[in-house]
């Protein structure tokens, strides 16, 4: 908007009478213009009608209208310029001119000549006079005097790379350094902050593809997990199906052998209930007979009278059913045997039998751990010897041909040519593959309190779990005692497998899938990280590489 009006003059719209912007305007058969009301007091003033600017005389007065087309115009101006210094008024946080009274407007340039900022009005000597255009204008800043060298008051055009400060010419402390002039280092700072630009561009870049990954590896995981829980509804599902079934089967044959033995129960009665019948009528015969005093009827009564009569033997004869018990335990098994191979069956799906690991063939074993427990590990670079280069990813360490000039922190190891993992790991299970180079290599686990200063005891007591390799096949691991480990071939891939709770290090060649050593029966108090120490031959890279994770 303010280039807009730049390319206006003021001049153009102000009346020559009022000397202020136009209203109104009308113009003069000779063409210049007024603002009508002022040309009407002037020529109501005068004998004469005459143009004020020319002096042109009019026999006649003029009759004046108003100029729409140049009226608009100049509304627009009055728009635009009010717009204009709204906009150039200096705001917070916005450097003002040194020189504007009264209201200030926003500085356009600096100058680190005169050591002051400059709006657009006040800026326009040093692009006209030829000694002002030599001054260096920079877009602006505000403390410009903190750009002077507080001890000679000169500018500060120089840089001291040793000391890593801006100087000036002046400064005779500094000239045995290696400086070079403020542009200069500028320029190379500022390709260094390309760089690191696109450093960092790249790392967005990454962390929004393990972004968009781990967004989808959340979908995929909702994903499984709905199956899963489908898989486990219909499971159920065909348990209480079976369940229901065993018990309708169950109820049925109960009640089936119920009324079997009700049937029975009714026919023994029904022979006992007449045997009873029989009997009685023999006793009241009996009783008869004993009180008679007729001694031949006695006589010819009692052979008929005393023979036993026609019973069974009821001591054995029982409705109890045994079958009931033996089909209630049957029904039982059968439910339990469906429920526990369905169980197996979900369980195995889902992978949660950690038996299974110590159950399995050692290749199937290594593919299992890959799948379910591989981490991304990365090196940490404030762990690392000042003589191991560390690619930029953090995935690849070799040893270099010497130290690097580092703080020497809390973290660093000294002596040992060693770095750690950024990732820490204090519960569960974790693995991690490492592609080993060379005939010389460490690797393993540590505890975080491990000693970085000094001498290094592989022993697990000291925190480290760690094997090692010398010589291209002689490889050991410091347990109880020293143990030399037996090798086919030398490993081109190690894989490193911890579970914490069960306090086991394995470690695994992972091509040949098979193990090369454990630590059982560690003690892990902390947290454990890690461990990386490649050979001296900078041609034999230690690289972390992503686990398998085959079927």
């Amino acid at each position: 908007m303010a280039s807009a009006i730049s390319l206006l003059s003021e001049e153009q719209f102000l009346c020559s009478i009022c000397l202020d912007v136009f209203t109104e305007p009308v113009s003069t058969p000779c063409g210049h213009n007024f603002c009508k009301s002022c040309i009407t007091r002037h020529w109501e003033s005068k004998q004469l009608s005459q143009c004020p600017l020319c002096n042109e005389k009019f026999h006649k007065r003029p009759e004046l209208r108003v100029n729409t087309g140049f009226r608009d115009v100049v509304e627009n101006f009055k728009k635009l310029n009010v717009i204009g210094r709204a906009e150039s008024l200096v705001k917070p946080g916005e450097v003002p001119c040194d020189f504007c009274s009264g209201t200030k407007l926003k500085a356009l340039k600096s100058c680190l000549v005169c050591l002051a900022s400059y709006c657009e009005t006040h800026l326009e000597p040093h692009q006209r006079v030829a000694a002002w255009k030599r001054h260096k204008l920079i877009d602006p800043v505000k403390n410009l005097e903190d750009r002077m060298c507080k001890k000679h008051d000169k500018f500060l055009e120089l840089f001291c790379r040793s000391d890593q400060i801006c100087v000036c010419v002046m400064c005779t402390e500094h000239k045995t350094h290696d400086t070079v002039p403020l542009e200069e280092e500028y320029e190379e700072k500022k390709a260094q902050l390309g760089k690191k630009k696109a450093e960092v561009q790249e790392m967005i870049q990454e962390r929004q593809q393990k972004l968009q990954e781990m967004k989808a590896s959340v979908q995929l995981n909702k994903k499984d997990t709905e199956e899963a829980i489908a898989k486990s509804v219909e499971v159920f599902t065909a348990l209480v199906a079976s369940i229901q079934r065993n018990q309708a089967e169950l109820i049925e044959v109960i009640e089936e052998k119920q009324r079997a033995a009700e049937k029975q129960a009714e026919g023994f009665i029904k022979e006992l209930e007449q045997e009873i019948s029989e009997l009685q009528r023999r006793s009241t015969e009996l009783e008869r007979l004993s009180h008679t005093e007729d001694h031949l009827h006695l006589l010819q009564s009692f052979p008929s009278c005393s023979s036993s009569p026609h019973t069974y033997n009821w001591s054995g004869i029982s409705v109890h059913s045994h079958l009931c018990v033996e089909t209630v335990r049957r029904a039982v098994a059968q439910l339990e045997e469906t429920l526990t191979k369905e169980m197996m069956t979900l369980l195995k799906d889902i992978e949660l039998i950690k038996e299974d690991l110590e159950k399995l063939p050692e290749d199937v074993r290594l593919k299992r751990i890959q799948q379910l427990y591989a981490v991304d590990v990365t090196l940490d670079p404030n762990t690392a010897h000042p003589q191991l280069i560390l690619s930029k990813h953090g995935k690849q360490v070799r040893c270099g041909d010497r130290c690097k000039n580092l703080p020497d922190n809390p973290e660093r190891f000294d002596e040992h040519i060693d770095v750690l993992g950024k990732e820490g790991f204090s519960a569960g299970r974790f693995y991690f593959e490492v592609q080993v180079k060379g005939d010389e290599w460490d690797l393993g686990v540590v505890r975080e309190s491990i000693n970085r200063k000094g001498y290094i005891s592989y022993k697990p007591e000291k925190g480290t779990w760690v094997i090692w390799l010398r010589g291209g096949n002689d490889c050991k691991a410091r347990d109880n005692c020293c143990v030399n480990i037996s090798l086919k071939e030398k490993p081109e891939k190690v894989g490193v497998f911890v579970d914490y709770e069960e306090g086991l290090v394995s470690f695994y060649d992972v091509e040949a899938e098979t193990l090369i050593y454990s630590f059982t029966g560690c003690t892990f108090k902390e947290t454990i990280y890690p461990f990386f120490s490649p050979s001296y031959d900078k041609a034999a890279p230690l690289m972390i590489t992503p686990a398998k994770h085959t079927a």
